[in-house]
């Protein structure tokens, strides 16, 4: 395959600043926001550990005014769902950060412009570079738009820890074993990946299984129907 010409990538760079809602005076932050770790030492880490404090700032601003009447611990877990890869990844998708990402020769081959852990880093270097190329009052805006809809989803009343937490909550308080969770079997290409994880939890005497995108989210799931079963059980003794 044809690798892009210069003038393509540089289209494909002011496309990004578009649905960014950002142009960038130094466009060498935005590229470098783009190179993952795999080209070589010139990489998004520090970007992306920067852009990291500022979105979790922000967000954690906006869920204060918001919820005037919420609990520390209630906008800690929304802006925990808020700032979490999976959000992240989504958001990095939407904006179609994909398609200008500097991948590794390997990297690139194994479909690492469509991963969620290297999209959400790259989410994360990017609200890094829009605030050393501007300042915060800009970056805030463009963090608020690009998360506008998912903050006006959230409902206080609604919300809930998730499923592992809940999980290991529910046995703590029984004084059980905790769960333990396994990777079971990794179906599919490289590039389109899923993840079959295992819950096995002792009160049970078995374990249950979930398929997902990442292991991360299996494991959620998995543990979302031992959670399920545990309550068919409670019920069950009534």
């Amino acid at each position: 395959m044809k690798a892009p010409s210069k003038h393509a990538k540089q289209q494909a760079l002011v496309s990004l600043m578009e649905r960014l809602g950002y142009r960038f005076k130094d466009e060498s932050l935005l590229q470098l926001a783009l190179s993952h770790r795999s080209v070589g030492p010139n990489n998004n880490e520090r970007l992306e550990f920067l852009g990291d404090s500022i979105v979790n700032f922000v967000i954690a601003e906006a869920l204060y005014a918001q919820f005037p009447k919420a609990k520390e611990g209630q906008m800690s877990r929304l802006r925990a769902q808020m700032v979490k890869g999976v959000t992240l990844a989504e958001v990095g998708k939407e904006l179609n950060i994909g398609e200008c990402l500097r991948l590794g020769t390997g990297e690139r081959k194994s479909g690492g412009s469509r991963r969620e852990s290297i999209l959400a880093d790259a989410v994360e270097a990017t609200i890094g570079a829009i605030y050393l190329d501007s300042d915060m009052a800009t970056c805030q805006a463009r963090i608020l738009d690009w998360f506008s809809t998912r903050l006006q989803a959230l409902d206080l009343q609604a919300n809930q820890k998730d499923s592992k937490t809940r999980l290991q909550e529910y046995l703590q308080a029984r004084q059980e074993a905790l769960p333990v969770y396994d990777l079971v079997q990794v179906k599919g290409q490289d590039h389109e990946q899923e993840f079959v994880m295992s819950c096995y939890v002792d009160m049970l005497g078995k374990a249950t299984q979930a398929t997902a995108s990442s292991r991360r989210i299996g494991e959620q799931k998995a543990a979302h129907a031992a959670l399920q079963l545990l309550a068919k059980a409670e019920q069950e003794k009534a």
